[in-house]
């Protein structure tokens, strides 16, 4: 049986209306799921319930997996990547609760920093024509920052509402914020901790600096993008080679070396030339030349061999030929003047041999601004000492102010300007190149475009400059508060030094990463990535809560006085960081030691360090998130973010943990990719393609995005559109409906009639086999945290091997089947089991759906789907040879039912009731496999005959399922009035002269019942 039958059958019009007699489905689950209507109810059921609170409790003793937010940042609505990143939370912390842990999530926010300063000033300063305040005014300082806490609390607020509509199960009522007055007393506490371990130092390095924001930034705050530079060929004249020019090298005397650069602003703060000795040089000379040339005949310069040409090609040069080999040796005793020396610029100008020079582009030479660079500033301070020893003054220069003007100490250019306020180009540039050729120093010119760093919250280009900022050293070995080495972490092997970068390479090895591809990615970061630039010149933030005294050449002593700490930290947690800032603080905090000529310090922290310290003040202090890892218990963390968070929250987070406790915060690590259009850009409103999850939200409804995060593969990046929020809409209608009709069956079962498995016909015990398979496989997909596999063995399963086969074939018995029939009473067994575990399978993807079919199943007001773990499966369920047995049955369907469709398609034959194929199949193993079954139930025709034969030739056939031939024939006998099957046996029974003797039972047996009644 296919479909409901007609209230009156044409056929037999006068025939009594048995529909009323059949056991069909009866649900008020509704088709149409409605759910942008129905979603925030159960929204305010949960909070009835008080959910979360009864999940702890439900989960009081097990082993803890506790999911650590990464905190979003507090300043806008939420959008796609938000969702994408919360659903996925929430569908982890879901499923391990499911699997048996107390899943804990308890939901954080980032509020401090530049994004908020900066939106601050545009709205209360900038548009309103108002001076930004004097924040040497302890006063104006104290009022913005509130000014900036009242927006953060605003939008912490606003996006907690639109988290809580994603379905998101958290503990929402006591979520963490990095601005919260505990918070900030313990992220002031670890920067203490990094003074008193010797890794933080005041130091002038080189940072990139953002001259519209007025502040450092870090790699994490950073983004490349395609940039048109001016670019330079720039001969810098050789002044001698070693100490006195030896008749071997004289010939260099006459001779320029030859940079290269994107960045011609940066060579008033050249300082060196770097070679490599791996790359091969020579000595070259221009023979021919326009007239109006820079290079001219008779020049001599020296190049990298493999790059001559094509330098000869930009200078214009028309002919050259090459002297001589130019070797390491006489390049390391070769001392340059400065192009601009006129100006200025007398100092000597060494050679330095550097591994970061490659001949891959350029000259050979790299230009060499310890100001201005990492690696610039690197084989200088390594160079140190060479210098030294040759009367070459070491001191890094300052060029460039914060407003990105020269300053004295680029003597000719002071005043001009790099990048303006705007983020636009300055005059600087201009002012070098026309310096150079007034020089006579310009060999060419051009224009490049690449990749540049911007800031990625102003897009604007950012400089490199030389400026005094606080760093916490990667390489400096750790000590205790004592100022003794400090207890090496059980990570570290014996011959490794205990330093930051030694502890987080070998923490990582002790994360499990997910996808695994992330331990390489974040070891290469850690392994290449300079000390961490930890000051910001900015008002909204934590500050660096330390006190310092000048001890000369820059540096500083910084104060390590335990009560003077605590005094800090506890004003903290009692008024918030702004206790820093208000008048008489560092008098406050001093005490005693206020008259020794201590200085407070200003700057506040990168809100990375704040993020990164965020285990310090949830992990470690909340009783609800404390976890004992092995071997004392087998409790984990997971932090999950964006893939760019490799170099942001968990580079941050593994760089604080290391610094202060030995080891990373966090024992699983997921990343997910990004969200693009349907055609893989980026999202952008200029283009039109944002998708909005409350457009969604409002249109299909929550279960849609969540469904739609979990089919899509979130190691990549993932797509969003119409058309694939359509497709998603329709597998929902497809896993909705295989819901509703489970429900609607199940109006009929009672539990008194169950089917002990022994005694279950073979498919039913197939349909638990399967159970039993999936059972395994969905744990297994849940614990590797791959919602992808989940929804695809369950949509599979539930579309194919549930609607499309299983219900198939037994809606006849589950209809027409007498009240005491075995094979109904199986069915309804099992449809209970698929039902209970389908329901809890989906329920941390579909979080609305499945707590509504679970009222629907139950009636529970007071339970909820959320608050039960996985169905254990009897391990009787598994039987490999019985499904290798329907495994080759559903082969012979396939060829039955690709018959049939054939002759539906001819108009040769309706419903497959009217059909009573012939078998035919050949391969005798294939043959046994329906032995003890009903070809006919299980093809739904009315009849069937098997034969173990070839079959004739003109047998219809597929070649993926070879030995089997079908041959279709119309069924003989009458049409059952109450089950349409097509039988010779209807009209057997005489008191019911129009059904078969099987529906004559079943009308038997209700009239019993109803007369019982």
């Amino acid at each position: 049986m296919t479909e409901k039958p007609e209230t009156k059958p044409s056929a037999e019009a006068s025939a009594p209306d048995y529909s009323k007699t059949l056991f069909l489905p009866q649900t008020q689950f509704p088709m149409r799921g409605g759910l942008p209507q129905k979603e925030p109810e159960l929204l305010e059921r949960w909070a009835r319930l008080k959910l979360y609170e009864r999940l702890r409790e439900t989960g009081r003793g097990r082993d803890r997996f506790v999911l650590h937010d990464g905190p979003p940042y507090a300043n806008g609505n939420i959008h796609i990547g938000h969702a994408l990143n919360k659903i996925l939370k929430d569908v982890v912390t879901r499923s391990q609760q499911m699997l048996g842990y107390d899943s804990n999530y308890v939901p954080g926010w980032d509020c401090h920093g530049l994004p908020i300063e900066w939106k601050i000033e545009e709205e209360h300063y900038r548009k309103k024509g108002k001076a930004k305040p004097d924040f040497s005014d302890a006063a104006a300082m104290v009022a913005f920052r509130q000014e900036c806490r009242a927006y953060a609390e605003h939008w912490l607020n606003e996006q907690r509402k639109e988290f809580k509509r994603l379905g998101v199960e958290a503990d929402w009522d006591h979520p963490y914020s990095t601005m919260a007055f505990t918070a900030e007393a313990h992220i002031a506490r670890e920067i203490m901790k990094f003074a008193e371990n010797g890794l933080l130092y005041r130091g002038s390095k080189p940072v990139m600096w953002s001259v519209v924001e007025k502040t450092a930034l870090a790699e994490a705050e950073v983004e490349y993008q395609d940039f048109t530079s001016d670019t330079v060929w720039v001969k810098f004249p050789v002044q001698r080679a070693g100490a006195e020019t030896s008749e071997a090298v004289a010939d260099l005397m006459h001779a320029c070396v030859v940079i290269w650069t994107t960045t011609p602003w940066t060579l008033p703060g050249n300082r060196a030339i770097s070679y490599s000795s791996k790359i091969a040089y020579g000595l070259y000379e221009v023979t021919d030349a326009p007239a109006d040339n820079w290079a001219k005949a008779g020049d001599t310069l020296i190049l990298a061999d493999k790059l001559a040409e094509d330098v000869f090609k930009q200078a214009r040069v028309t002919s050259f030929k090459r002297l001589r080999d130019v070797p390491a040796d006489d390049l390391a005793i070769t001392i340059c003047a400065h192009p601009l020396a006129p100006l200025g610029y007398t100092f000597p100008v060494p050679l330095l041999d550097g591994d970061h020079v490659t001949d891959d582009a350029g000259t050979g030479f790299v230009h060499t601004a310890p100001s201005h660079g990492r690696e610039d500033f690197e084989i200088w301070t390594h160079n140190r000492r060479w210098l030294e020893e040759r009367g070459i003054s070491p001191a890094i220069p300052y060029p460039v102010d914060a407003d990105s003007f020269y300053t004295a100490q680029a003597p000719g250019f002071e005043g001009r300007r790099v990048i303006t306020e705007k983020g636009e180009k300055g005059d600087a540039n201009q002012a070098v190149i026309d310096a150079l050729i007034a020089q006579g120093k310009l060999l060419a010119r051009g224009r490049v475009k690449h990749q540049y760093p911007h800031s990625w919250r102003s897009k604007k280009p950012v400089i490199f400059r030389n400026t005094p900022q606080w760093f916490i050293a990667m390489d400096q070995d750790i000590r205790a508060a004592d100022g003794k080495a400090a207890p090496r972490p059980a990570t570290l092997a014996g011959n490794e030094p205990d330093t930051l970068r030694a502890r987080a390479l070998a923490g990582i090895r002790t994360v499990e990463w997910v996808p695994a591809a992330g331990e390489n990615r974040i070891t290469g970061m850690i392994e290449n990535r300079p000390d961490w630039v930890v000051s910001r010149q900015r008002a909204w933030g934590v500050p660096i809560a330390v006190f310092v005294k000048e001890v000369g050449d820059g540096t500083v002593e910084i104060l390590k006085d335990p009560d003077v700490n605590a005094r800090i930290a506890d004003a903290f947690a009692a008024e918030g960081a702004d206790a820093w800032f208000k008048d008489g603080a560092a008098t406050r905090f001093l005490g005693a030691r206020a008259a020794e000529g201590w200085v407070k310090v200003d700057d506040v922290l990168d809100v990375w360090f704040d993020s990164g310290s965020t285990h310090t003040f949830t992990l470690e202090v909340r009783p609800d998130l404390k976890v004992v890892r092995p071997p004392q218990g087998q409790d984990k963390v997971m932090y999950l973010e964006g893939s760019d968070q490799h170099r942001g929250w968990f580079h941050s987070s593994l760089l604080e943990s290391c610094g202060t406790r030995g080891r990373p915060p966090f024992d699983v690590v997921l990343t997910h990719g990004f969200v693009l259009d349907e055609d893989g850009r980026k999202m952008s409103k200029s283009l039109g393609n944002v998708t909005s999850p409350q457009d969604v939200i409002k249109q299909s409804g929550a279960d849609i995005l969540r469904l739609w995060v979990c089919a899509s593969d979130y190691a990549d990046d993932l797509r969003i559109g119409p058309e694939i929020l359509k497709t998603t809409a329709d597998t929902y209608r497809k896993l909705r409906n295989t819901l509703r009709w489970l429900l609607g069956s199940l109006h009929h079962y009672r539990p008194e009639e169950r089917v002990a498995f022994a005694d279950m016909p073979s498919l039913e015990r197939f349909i638990l086999h399967r159970l039993a398979e999936l059972d395994g496989e969905i744990r297994a997909a849940y614990r590797a945290f791959d919602t992808k596999k989940v929804h695809a063995a369950l949509t599979q399963f539930m579309n194919i091997e549930l609607s499309a086969f299983y219900f198939d074939v037994r809606k006849d018995a589950l209809y027409c089947d007498p009240i005491s029939s075995v094979t109904r009473r199986a069915c309804l067994t099992v449809l209970d089991e698929v039902f209970n575990r389908l329901v809890t399978w989906l329920a941390p993807i579909l979080a609305f759906t499945c707590e509504e079919a679970y009222i629907a199943r139950t009636g529970d007001e007071e339970g909820s789907v959320h608050l039960l773990a996985f169905p254990d499966t009897p391990a009787e369920w598994r039987d490999e040879a019985l499904a290798e047995q329907w495994r080759q049955v559903r082969l012979i369907r396939r060829v039955v039912l690709g018959a049939l469709e054939v002759e539906r398609s001819a108009k040769r034959m309706g419903s497959s009731l009217e059909a009573a194929p012939e078998v035919h199949v050949a391969d005798p193993a294939l043959a046994d496999a329906l032995d003890g079954l009903d070809l006919a139930e299980i093809s739904i025709t009315s009849d069937a005959k098997l034969i173990r034969d070839e079959g004739p030739a003109e047998a219809f056939r597929l070649a993926e399922v070879p030995g089997v031939a079908v041959v279709p024939a119309r069924a003989e006998g009458r049409k059952c009035a109450r089950s349409w099957k097509i039988s010779p046996e209807v009209g057997t029974d005489p008191d019911y002269p129009d059904v078969t003797p099987r529906d004559a039972a079943a009308l038997r047996e209700l009239a019993a019942r109803a007369a019982a009644a």
